[in-house]
């Protein structure tokens, strides 16, 4: 077993940060970037910066952007040779409009690439599982798929872990969960997987789903972001809430996924669950820092520079 096998969604993310509150049917002034995004994009691109060999299984349109998403990914680390480049496809967009300081308020997303990411090309690829540490999956496969991939990762006995990726596409992991070793929901996509609802600033309210989640759901690690409430986390053994890190917030995008990539790499290195998820709310906090969807110093020195206490 010698890599992380990650299966999901690439994009060209483009953000649009406004300089004033938003006016219904008209424009108004702000900052527009593109950048590369993906969730499972970022979460491979994430843990390659901290030194974890990374395989990605991601779909990608024949044109400028997809070319540009597999050259930057191959060129910070990740193995994308088993990736899929649909002919007359279009690689996936997420567009985002962000409040002044940075937070999100409006997104629309198009993966409908993902499709060729089919439960046959993935049973093409058994060898990935076989030789696989952990398979991270995000919720942008189709449901299909996902349910070739939970069981291969049965058949060879390789930890799953997933990210819901929004509250749309959350329901397509409901029927997995006691298959996942952690799941990493926010408040609205917790909503979804257990049935329940909370406001974000209740940490009680999200401990107890994230309990729910592992009690009732079978998951082995459940993680819940409360934003800027921290993060509360429950396994069989234990459960814990960690603050979050003060912070000035440039683009919070790309935060979730740096969190579940660092919390992987501390469950890889058997670091204890508790230090793992400091890890992961230490690299979203980096990851809210910069207006990439990936901090591009991202080290695991720097993690421990900065670990949130």
């Amino acid at each position: 077993m010698d890599h992380v096998l990650v299966i999901g969604a690439s994009s060209l993310d483009v953000k649009g940060q406004s300089q004033s509150a938003p006016v219904h049917a008209t424009s108004i002034p702000g900052n527009i970037r593109n950048s590369i995004g993906g969730t499972g994009r970022n979460i491979a691109e994430n843990l390659a910066r901290l030194e974890v060999e990374t395989r990605l299984i991601t779909a990608v349109g024949d044109d400028f952007i997809g070319e540009w998403v597999l050259g930057h990914a191959a060129a910070v680390g990740i193995d994308v040779s088993h990736s899929v480049v649909l002919p007359g496809g279009r690689t996936g967009c997420y567009m985002a409009l962000l409040e002044e300081h940075g937070v999100l308020d409006y997104a629309m997303y198009d993966m409908d690439v993902m499709h060729a990411i089919t439960p046959e090309y993935l049973d093409q690829h058994v060898d990935l599982f076989k030789q696989a540490q952990m398979v991270v999956i995000d919720a942008n496969l189709p449901p299909d798929s996902i349910q070739t991939v939970m069981w291969l990762c049965t058949e060879y006995e390789v930890p799953l872990c997933a990210d819901p990726t929004s509250t749309t596409l959350a329901s397509r992991l409901k029927p997995y969960l006691a298959n996942f070793t952690m799941i990493s929901p926010n408040v609205p996509e917790t909503a979804v997987l257990c049935d329940c609802s909370f406001e974000t600033s209740d940490r009680d309210a999200g401990q107890a789903a994230a309990r729910k989640l592992v009690v009732e759901g079978g998951v082995e690690l459940a993680v819940v972001t409360l934003s800027e409430f921290g993060v509360v986390y429950a396994s069989e053994e234990t459960s814990g809430r960690i603050p979050a890190l003060r912070t000035q917030v440039v683009d919070e995008t790309g935060a979730g996924d740096a969190q579940t990539a660092a919390i992987i790499f501390g469950l890889l290195q058997e670091i204890p669950l508790d230090e793992s998820v400091r890890l992961g709310v230490t690299a979203a906090s980096l990851t809210m820092r910069t207006r990439e969807s990936v901090r591009p110093d991202l080290t695991v020195e720097l993690l421990y520079d900065e670990l949130a206490i």
